[in-house]
């Protein structure tokens, strides 16, 4: 019988370890862009659900004007009981309830703030808020749902033994969460930069390539699916002017006080600016608050022809294409959102965060007579706001970017959005996301807590 010899056995050994160990990878990388692709699919039927929501919301308060005082108190106030009532951790941006998820530790509760079912709430939710004309957008849900997404994917494959044995909770967390902000707003790079400058921020994580990969490979999904088109009209302004580095500061320190000032309202709530003796029946009766603020919602609508509604993208647009927007919009949509957020329904703040900025750049372009580039000042406002905001600079710098295809401008974009982080500090000293996310965190832990004394009364109980 022909036998081979022992180096040849050694050699065909070796060959078929290298096999196996290329087709574990094999696999591992296909389970990671299937993982990417569900998200960049969610993520696409989002937009595609809160295009359509926005597009609603503009044809019947165009016919019906008057009836958004009523549309919006009724609808703020249900959305407000509904989510308290079965989906109370999707309240919000959803960034905050990732973050959180990142910093809690590995257990039992670690994933309460991502379960995917509950998650999926976001998408109607946000959906209704677009719908009947909350301030909100869709790139903060987009963030929660993308983690929850790549989480029940990796522990499906990981309880199968299929892939991702190497791979931690927190490292599935992060691939889903920025994977889901690069397919919101079809930037790869910025998706990578929010991982690694917000997600990053207070939590170790390992930055190994499957989770790089992971987060472009959504991005990419996505453009292959939509088209690599930016998220805004391609900016085409000027790229610098005279004493430009002037303009820069007066931008970033404008936008860095508002921007504090938004954070820090966003991060005490409605109650902590009323009066002390009403305080208490304000946190009970949150349902009459939410339906308070829809009035104030439709005030600032009817005041500026509805250009506070929903994400602003059409503001944004037309600001960008040096055309006039409604006067102090910049204010009218900073106010509004505070107020959407402070009702307790789902929606995100990084659009009509950019909104915002662009308008508060229209208020300084006004200012200056028209001496400068509208479209510049505009420009760099909308990445300084969300940077006074967030305290992300990078992050804001280059989402701004990439949703604009302002490459030219952003060295003075990321100086103006440092200085405007740092005014921010100034106001509110830790970032709104994750001072959001450690309210979430005590939450769980409370949650724990109690959970844990019912189950040792009952132990008790059935002891007597």
């Amino acid at each position: 019988m022909f036998t081979f010899s022992p180096k040849i056995r050694y050699f065909l050994h070796k060959k078929l370890r290298q096999t196996h160990r290329i087709s574990h990878k094999s696999i591992e990388f296909a389970c990671l862009l299937i993982g990417a692709t569900l998200v960049a699919l969610f993520s696409f039927g989002f937009a595609k659900l809160a295009d359509y929501g926005l597009e609603l919301n503009q044809e019947w308060t165009a016919k019906y004007p008057y009836a958004v005082w009523v549309v919006l108190p009724l609808g703020l106030g249900f959305l407000t009981w509904f989510t308290a009532k079965v989906a109370p951790y999707v309240v919000g941006s959803g960034i905050p309830q990732v973050i959180a998820s990142l910093n809690l530790p590995y257990g039992a509760y670690k994933n309460r703030l991502v379960r995917f079912w509950e998650t999926l709430w976001k998408i109607p939710l946000t959906f209704l808020a677009m719908l009947i004309g909350g301030s909100v957008g869709r790139e903060g849900p987009s963030v929660q749902v993308g983690a929850a997404v790549m989480l029940a994917w990796g522990n499906i494959c990981r309880k199968h033994g299929i892939a991702f044995s190497g791979l931690t909770t927190n490292e599935l967390l992060a691939t889903g969460a920025a994977g889901g902000l690069a397919a919101a707003f079809n930037a790869p790079l910025a998706g990578v930069i929010f991982a690694i400058e917000e997600l990053g921020r207070g939590v170790t994580l390992r930055w190994e390539r499957k989770i790089l990969l992971g987060v472009l490979a959504c991005g990419f999904i996505l453009i292959a699916i939509s088209g690599n088109n930016p998220y805004f009209p391609h900016y085409q302004g000027a790229t610098d002017i005279p004493y430009f580095i002037l303009w820069v500061v007066a931008c970033g320190l404008t936008c860095g006080i508002l921007g504090g000032i938004f954070a820090r309202l966003l991060c005490k709530g409605f109650a902590s600016f009323v009066p002390s003796r009403i305080r208490g029946w304000v946190r009970r009766h949150p349902v009459w608050i939410a339906m308070l603020l829809g009035l104030l919602l439709a005030t600032i609508g009817t005041l500026t022809q509805g250009e506070t509604y929903g994400t602003g993208y059409q503001v944004v647009a037309r600001a960008l294409e040096g055309e006039s927007v409604a006067e102090n919009l910049g204010i009218w949509k900073l106010l509004a959102t505070v107020a959407t957020y402070w009702s307790g329904i789902a929606g995100g703040i990084f659009t009509p965060c950019l909104t915002t900025g662009a308008g508060i750049g229209m208020q300084i372009w006004q200012l200056t007579g028209g001496v400068v580039d509208q479209r510049l000042l505009v420009l760099i406002c909308m990445a300084a706001f969300l940077a006074g905001a967030t305290q992300s600079p990078v992050t804001a710098s280059v989402v701004v970017m990439e949703m604009t295809g302002g490459q030219s401008v952003l060295f003075w974009m990321l100086i103006c959005s440092i200085l405007a982080s740092i005014t921010s500090r100034q106001f509110n000293p830790k970032p709104f996301y994750h001072f959001a996310a450690s309210r979430f965190r005590q939450r769980v832990r409370e949650l724990a807590r109690e959970e844990n004394e019912a189950k040792e009364q009952d132990v008790t109980t059935l002891a007597k």
